[in-house]
């Protein structure tokens, strides 16, 4: 039998802070209610205003919950959000954290992310996302190559970078857990990236089987599996053309995770790894409302910023 209790505790205790004057909401739904309710009962042992609520798994990520979830999230103090699909770039969660609430998403959550994920000194990571932060933030250019064939350039002009330490101590605050990545919604992209690592539907990507990605003017125009283009096709009935926002670039510095295991949750804060999605930004300080948001991990990237390679974390 899984014992959750231990990350339980890390997420609530040394992530959150959470103290015993504040309410905790656990968001969940009918699949990941197992870790909801570790979640739960880690911050009913801090706080006698803590409240588990439920609801059925959504079809895609960034995908909005119930309009009574949505106001529970606006009226706490602080919330935690296992889900089976992201709640991370919704109006829900957002709204909450600017009426002041704090929190964290962990989108897709399993047993294995969470027991392992939430194994880390949340304090190192927050160092390698500032020190990541000072290489980046000042850029006027990005340049990501790999030797899979990935070779793409990011303009994130007046758009600001975001670090993702997992330490969600102020109001407003907001973290992934597992956390651990410096990322922005750049302005434009144009060029192509190879997935090799993981990426909705498949998981992590078996050997010698890539996702290849064409980025023109900030918008995808193409994409090598059939797979992938049809979650896509499906959001663009919606949205149009942006579902194919290029959404996300974002940098792993989570020294703690040393092998991908085919959770884009965990896998894209792995140290030594780049991870760029599509659709939704709105929330990351893009200016695009999309149902969907979907990235694809890289391994082993070199990054340039105004054509200088810069050295990345690599795990312990």
């Amino acid at each position: 039998m899984t014992d959750r209790s231990a990350p339980a505790r890390t997420a609530v205790e040394q992530c959150l802070a959470l103290r015993s004057d504040e309410t905790c909401l656990v968001v969940t739904d009918d699949t990941r209610e197992p870790i909801g309710r570790a979640l739960y009962e880690a911050a009913r042992e801090i706080t006698d205003d803590a409240s588990l609520v439920r609801f059925p798994p959504r079809d895609q990520h960034a995908e909005e919950p119930p309009e009574p979830v949505a106001a529970a999230m606006r009226e706490t103090d602080t919330f935690l959000a296992p889900t089976t699909k992201s709640l991370s770039h919704t109006r829900a969660r957002s709204a909450a954290c600017e009426a002041g609430a704090r929190g964290a998403t962990l989108p897709g959550i399993t047993d294995e992310v969470f027991t392992v994920g939430l194994d880390a000194d949340y304090e190192e990571i927050a160092a390698e996302c500032a020190a990541m932060l000072e290489l980046v933030a000042d850029a006027d250019e990005i340049r990501v190559t790999a030797d899979n064939g990935t070779d793409i350039t990011f303009q994130p002009g007046e758009r600001e970078w975001h670090e993702d330490t997992g330490i969600i101590h102020e109001p407003g605050d907001f973290s992934n857990l597992p956390a651990g990545e410096v990322f922005i919604a750049p302005e434009s992209a144009s060029g192509t990236y190879v997935v090799d690592g993981t990426i909705s539907p498949h998981g992590l990507l078996d050997e010698g089987h890539t996702v290849e990605v064409t980025v023109e003017d900030g918008y995808v125009t193409e994409f090598s599996d059939d797979e992938v283009a049809t979650e896509f096709e499906r959001a663009s009935e919606d949205v149009g053309r942006d579902a194919y926002n290029l959404a996300e670039l974002g940098i792993g510095t989570n020294v703690a995770v040393t092998d991908l295991i085919g959770s884009v949750l965990l896998d894209e804060k792995a140290a030594g790894t780049v991870h760029i999605a599509v659709g939704d930004n709105a929330s990351i300080g893009g200016d695009t409302d999309a149902p969907i948001h979907s990235d694809g991990v890289i391994r082993d990237p070199t990054v340039y910023v105004d054509g200088e390679e810069i050295s990345l974390p690599q795990p312990e």
